[in-house]
């Protein structure tokens, strides 16, 4: 079910959050550009996805994908009917991917880029990577390479109230506390939040406080 399909048969709530998608794409910093691409069509009867990168950005010093999944009758492990999942992978220099602390450092920029935007979510997990590549005879010339991957998931709180969960009511004292109303600004916020991680993983200068960036990579 990729980003060419017809909707016609979607539920509605899986048409607003891909519309809110779309719009959010044209609120993200201007050093991110992102865009529709194929869903995998095996994880769930519903699914959007899209990638990103840096601007104009030819040696693809930062990437990622978002996909959005949804399956109206839930799945146990997403603890709801909706997930989204993330991947981005950032070049760094060799004395960044020795440090001990990157991993960490690389998921707090998802936790802080995600709270920064006000994405609620629940049963986040994730791993993060280091990577390096060492190249030999025709390709010495080029260099070694160094890379950060984080690869994550989470289910947005959104999703059960948009199939009709009441949003306000909260349980009894100790429970389950009260999900977010759905609204389109929620829904993009996580790529808006997505956008941010990029830009975080490439260096860039961070356009949110609280954010802060990798050591950009020297030319």
């Amino acid at each position: 079910m990729g980003a060419a399909q017809s909707y016609e048969a979607s539920p509605p709530i899986f048409l607003a959050v891909t519309d809110a998608m779309r719009d959010g794409m044209t609120r993200l910093r201007p050093e991110i550009s992102v865009h529709e691409v194929a869903a995998p069509t095996r994880l769930a009867p519903y699914a959007f996805a899209l990638a990103g990168g840096l601007t104009g950005d030819a040696a693809d010093v930062a990437a990622g994908r978002l996909i959005v999944l949804m399956d109206p009758d839930g799945q146990p492990a997403w603890q709801g009917s909706a997930r989204i999942v993330c991947y981005a992978r950032a070049s760094v220099d060799a004395e960044i991917a020795t440090d001990p602390l990157l991993a960490e450092v690389t998921w707090s920029w998802l936790r802080e880029s995600l709270d920064a935007h006000g994405a609620q979510i629940r049963a986040l997990g994730g791993a993060v990577t280091t990577t390096s590549s060492r190249r030999f005879g025709v390709l010495r010339a080029e260099g070694d390479s160094f890379d950060v991957e984080l690869r994550c998931s989470w289910s947005p709180d959104w999703a059960e109230t948009a199939l009709g969960a009441d949003p306000v009511a909260a349980g009894p004292a100790g429970s389950e506390p009260a999900r977010p109303a759905w609204s389109p600004a929620g829904a993009a916020a996580h790529l808006l939040a997505f956008g941010d991680l990029l830009a975080a993983m490439a260096g860039l200068p961070p356009a949110l406080s609280g954010v802060v960036p990798l050591p950009q990579r020297r030319g």
